[in-house]
């Protein structure tokens, strides 16, 4: 569908709605397909490949060779069931992440029926003529009809970062590819290739093999369910080989080998990881916050510094044009009052030296002040005759206009000491300027130098500085701080993340910025010119000090994030213009604004602010943060709750117990079946703790499967095992029967992971506070698993079916309290830390951190 309409100004028609259709009918739509033939077929190929799937079948044909069938068909029914809740997970992923690429879908501008239109790229057609601005991205393979100083970006490709001037004439260099980058100009061309007829759809370079690079959390969460798998197999093996020696029976002992190894494999834990990520993913969607990249969720909360540039993201980005300064008389003029004829002229060059359809904030502003006072347009009657774009350092532009006439207009905007460097000054015209820089810029406003220049004949010099230009005067703009940008510095600041402010601006008014927003570390600043000339030492120790950075060139921006990344920091980079690509490219978390972005930042980018909010990366943050954090109790419960399953099956077989087969692979199925629940959508479901926006970000290569961690889960198992072995004894001594003994056990475990899922909602704060967490679905499955229980152990039938025997009132109430001292010790531990380590809030307002993240 059209996103809008506009006149068109290009003398091609463009394809009618009718043709449209046509094209579309025999070369299908403009996307480079998935490699899976079907979503159901793909994740039915995964389940099967899956360990758990394999014991299971394998125990059910067991069950079927000894004709128990009941529990054959049981085994049978729990691989369909859990089969469905993986594909229900799975789908509730592809679902979000759908949904965050239909969010993400670029749109092209393309000539239809005459008009110019906006549409998504994916709904380009072969024959469509396709217009392509400085910053956006080639949507499709086609051949060039039109060009204006047309540079395109082709590394995607060819691997090679200089840019290709692309020309009508040449036939090397009139196709355009899909995938690459226009670096500046303009183009129109004809489509000639689509989806995966194009280049880049035949070498399948496409976003989704991006996103399937292996994150390190997502490593050792493989390397550790390996590891438990392996663990599992030799268990397996030795309670088989005890067994099949002391009993002579192959498959009675395959039957309790398996067991055993069904309650070692941990497959909750890679199940949990992808539906955590897909669903934050979709929060950070529903917030604003774009991530391309799932893997930059786990990033996010490491991050320590981010740096951002100024315009638009620590301000305001109106850039109302405020103040005019004439060189020849050394007055100025502020805003609505430049009547003088000196003023407007200095005002009117400066609009020959924008964009002739302007989208930089200051080109829109100078436009603006030229219509307030022009009785005639005058720009109709000349034509772009030759363009310098903005370049040098520091940078300037410069454009040629001619009319029919032949009369010439050569105007120069940029960085006042380039535009002064370059039109030959007096040593005190220069230092009187200088001071007026300083005047304007302590004052917050952002300053441009205007001049013109003359030039006779066609063969214009190859560079803009060999003119000898007549510097006019000054232009002043100002754009306000944000309003709430104090806020967000300081909740940034509180979770242990530096800000560094990275500008092509001057010092005066960086510094000035700086200082009105509260930045931390604004006396401490440096220029582009003064790290130029830093060795690699000296560099990184003055990026490290330094928070203020001004005059800044595009290629020391990506030198800044690489000298921080030296220093072991985990760094988030802001842009949104074509030469903050690199930089965008090189940090951990590439931050693109969504509006004002360009295409290409926004392609280098793994994450958007859709509405360029820079008060959105607390929400990301504290999403990071809130992920990890919910993703470690549900591992951590994970462990907690294997340990005495796999002990509480083992230990009877192992030391000859009266009663070894005190649990059955359907009791650990059963098991499974509450577990996975509980890890991937109870904790997925917590709010954001209200201490973690306070804590110092996690290193990258931190993992909460340490000792430090492990420990604490594996002593919670311990204490469980320890209480259901202990009722085990009990009920031996007082010769309960096995199928009792059983139920006794049974129930005391399904009683302690009740307990276990409240008590580690919080590693730091009691039960009673989480009891106020706003989380409904923890008492629906906890309700639901207690009134399964009850049905199992009081159900003649199913009791029958388990080998459960109704419990006694007395008998249930052990149940109870025993489940339940078994895990509430670790309310005294947690007591303990608080005591040790107390909370202390930085703002009465960052339990609002979030919004929405905290509920």
């Amino acid at each position: 569908m059209s996103q809008g309409v506009k006149e068109n100004p290009f003398p091609f028609r463009g394809l009618t709605a009718q043709e449209v259709s046509g094209s579309r009918a025999v070369h299908g739509q403009n996307t480079i397909e998935d490699n899976h033939s079907g979503f159901f077929w793909y994740n039915l190929k995964e389940i099967v490949r899956e360990p758990m799937f394999l014991l299971l079948l394998a125990t059910s044909i067991i069950y079927f060779i000894l004709r128990e069938f009941s529990e054959g068909f049981f085994l049978l029914g729990a691989i369909v069931l859990i089969s469905a809740i993986s594909f229900y997970q799975n789908a509730r992923s592809k679902k979000a992440l759908s949904a965050l690429k239909e969010y993400t879908q670029s749109l092209s501008t393309v000539i239809r029926d005459k008009q110019l239109q906006k549409i998504k790229s994916e709904e380009i057609v072969v024959d469509d003529v396709v217009v392509a601005n400085e910053g956006e991205l080639i949507t499709a393979d086609g051949v060039l009809l039109q060009q204006n100083d047309f540079l395109v970006n082709e590394s995607i490709l060819t691997g090679e970062s200089l840019s290709i001037a692309k020309t009508i004439e040449d036939p090397d260099k009139n196709l355009v590819y899909k995938g690459t980058a226009v670096v500046s100009g303009q183009g129109v061309y004809r489509v000639t290739q689509i989806g995966k007829a194009t280049k880049l759809g035949r070498i399948n370079t496409s976003l989704s093999e991006i996103e399937k690079i292996r994150s390190p959390l997502q490593q050792q969460i493989s390397r550790f369910v390996k590891q438990m798998a392996i663990g599992g197999f030799l268990i397996f093996l030795v309670i088989w080989g005890i067994s099949f020696y002391n009993s002579r029976d192959v498959f009675d002992s395959l039957l309790k080998g398996l067991t055993i190894a069904m309650s070692v494999l941990p497959e909750e834990i890679p199940v949990a990881f992808a539906t955590f990520m897909a669903l934050g993913a979709y929060r950070l969607m529903k917030l604003g916050i774009i991530v391309k990249h799932t893997q930059t969720i786990e990033t996010l909360g490491s991050a320590t510094v981010i740096c951002t540039d100024k315009t638009g993201t620590i301000t305001q980005n109106k850039m109302e044009l405020f103040k005019v300064y004439d060189h020849k008389t050394g007055r100025t003029a502020e805003k609505d009052h430049w009547k003088e004829s000196e003023f407007q002229n200095i005002i009117r060059i400066a609009m020959w030296a924008s964009e002739i359809v302007p989208f930089d904030p200051m080109e829109r502003s100078i436009h603006k002040a030229y219509k307030t006072f022009s009785t005639e347009d005058e720009r109709p009657k000349f034509s772009m005759v030759h363009e310098y774009p903005l370049g040098g350092k520091p940078p300037m532009m410069t454009h040629i206009f001619e009319n029919a006439e032949g009369k010439r207009i050569i105007a120069v905007k940029g960085a006042p000491e380039a535009v002064i460097n370059h039109s030959g000054l007096s040593n005190a015209e220069k230092e009187k300027i200088m001071t007026e820089i300083s005047r304007m810029a302590s004052k917050g406003f952002r300053v441009l130098g205007v001049g013109e220049a003359f030039f006779d004949g066609k063969d214009f010099p190859e560079k803009q500085e060999e003119f000898k230009f007549e510097f006019l005067g000054l232009v002043g703009f100002y754009d306000p701080p944000k309003e709430n940008i104090n806020e967000t510095l300081q909740h940034l600041y509180n979770a242990g993340i530096r800000i560094k402010l990275i500008t092509g601006d001057n010092p005066a008014t960086t510094h000035t910025i700086a200082r009105l927003v509260n930045l931390q570390g604004s006396n401490d600043a440096v220029t582009g010119e003064e790290l130029m000339n830093l060795n690699q030492e000296e560099f990184d120790r003055k990026v490290s000090q330094a928070s203020v950075f001004s005059r800044i060139f595009p290629e020391i921006k990506v030198k800044i994030v690489n000298s921080l990344k030296r220093q072991h920091e985990i760094v988030g980079m802001t842009g949104d213009g074509v030469n903050d690509a690199p930089a965008l490219k090189a940090a951990h978390i590439g931050i693109a604004m969504g509006r004002r972005g360009s295409d290409l930042a926004k392609e280098s980018s793994s994450l958007i602010l859709s509405d360029d909010d820079f008060g959105k990366m607390v929400d990301g943050v504290a999403m990071g943060r809130k992920i990890y954090y919910n993703l470690k109790k549900a591992i951590q419960y994970i462990i907690s709750i294997h340990i005495p399953i796999i002990l509480t099956v083992a230990l009877p077989v192992i030391l000859g117990w009266v009663y070894p087969v005190i649990f059955s692979p359907v009791h650990v199925i059963f098991l499974e079946l509450i577990m996975g629940p509980t890890c991937s959508i109870i904790y997925e479901n917590e709010p954001l703790e209200k201490n973690s926006m306070l804590k110092p970000p996690r290193a990258m290569d931190q993992t909460f499967l340490r000792w430090k961690e492990l420990s604490v889960s594996v002593f919670q198992g311990l204490m469980i095992t320890a209480v259901c072995l202990g009722i085990y004894q009990y009920s031996v001594l007082h010769m309960y029967s096995e199928d009792l003994t059983r139920t006794m056990v049974f129930s005391t475990l399904i009683v302690a992971n009740i307990f276990l899922t409240l008590v580690n909602r919080s590693f730091y704060f009691s039960i009673w506070t989480t009891f106020k967490y706003k989380n409904s679905l923890i008492w629906v499955i906890i309700s639901v698993s207690f009134v399964i229980l009850l049905f199992m152990v009081y159900n003649p039938g199913l009791g029958s079916f388990f080998k459960l025997e109704p419990m006694a009132t007395n008998q249930l109430l052990i149940v109870l309290v025993a489940g339940f001292a078994s895990v509430i010790w670790f309310e005294i531990y947690k007591a303990i830390i608080r005591r040790r380590k107390p909370l202390k809030l930085f703002s009465s307002e960052i339990l609002e951190t979030g919004k929405g993240i905290i509920r």
